[in-house]
Order: C-alpha cells, then structure tokens, then sequence
C-alpha cells in the first residue's frame, strides 16, 4: 500500500498540476498560467473571492491530483470547488474524496457552508452525488451544509 500525503499546494507545484489538468482539456502550458493565476489571484473565477487554496496528494515524492476552491458568491453560495483532478492510475482508491474532505474543512474554518460545483459531465455528477452533493439546477450542483460531509 502506498502512502498517500495531502499537503497545502505551492506554487512550485504549478507545472505539475497544469499537467495533471492538460490530462482532460486544454494544455499544459494553458492550465499553467490558469492555475498559477488562480494561486496569485491574478484569475478570479466568475463572483469569485479572495481566498482560495489548492490541496494536493502526493504519492513517492510526486503529485497524484489536487483539489482548488475559494469563498463566492456565485448561486448564493458561500464557496466553490474549482477543480479536481487525480492521475488515472490513482482514480477510484478514494484520493478524490479525501480531498474534497480536505477542502471542505478549509471552507468550514473560513465560515463558508454552502459549497457549488460545476460537475461538467455524468460521470462528475455521479461523483459528486456519491460525495454528498445535490442539484442546484440545471447544471451545477451544491452541498447546502458542507459540514455534513466532514468524517
């Protein structure tokens, strides 16, 4: 079994986690400068508020996913998960949901409950669904008390 360790993401991890997100859409050099904005809050996602972290999960010395979020006031939500991402030879082991328990303690210390998500797809939605959220609309779904989440 390998040890998996959750840490606080820096910036020197930033081309690490534009790879791992050039996996799904865009490239590299694109989530890059996306992600690096996001940590110097140069790129504001849409109602998005200053504070924001990103988590990541390292397995032997190398990042394996990560998670992003930030205070909002996006669908009259208090928080947003901005991003998830774990390599494929790391999915389904349960990275993914330890980082969004992760995340969720971070919003509950900055007094954020109501937590949105885009999901993007079917597979996502059924993530997020097994993970505790609902439909918030058409597109986007929530957890109305993200505390309920937390083990």
């Amino acid at each position: 079994m390998i040890d998996i360790i959750f840490r606080e993401a820096t910036r020197e991890d930033t081309p690490a986690l534009a790879q791992i997100r050039g996996e799904s859409s865009e490239s590299r050099e694109y989530w890059n400068n996306r992600i690096l904005g996001y940590m110097n809050y140069t790129h504001h996602p849409h109602q998005s508020l200053h504070q924001r972290i990103i988590y990541v999960a390292c397995a032997d010395r190398s990042i394996i996913g990560f998670v992003a979020g930030h205070l909002t006031h996006r669908y009259n939500c208090d928080g947003e998960l901005q991003w998830i991402n774990v390599i494929e030879d790391y999915t389904r082991r349960g990275i993914a949901s330890k980082l969004i328990q992760i995340l969720a303690n971070w919003f509950v210390k900055q007094d954020a409950y109501k937590i949105c998500v885009d999901p993007g797809d079917d597979a996502a939605r059924h993530f997020y669904r097994v993970n505790g959220a609902e439909s918030l609309n058409r597109h986007w779904m929530f957890w109305p008390d993200i505390r309920r989440i937390i083990t």
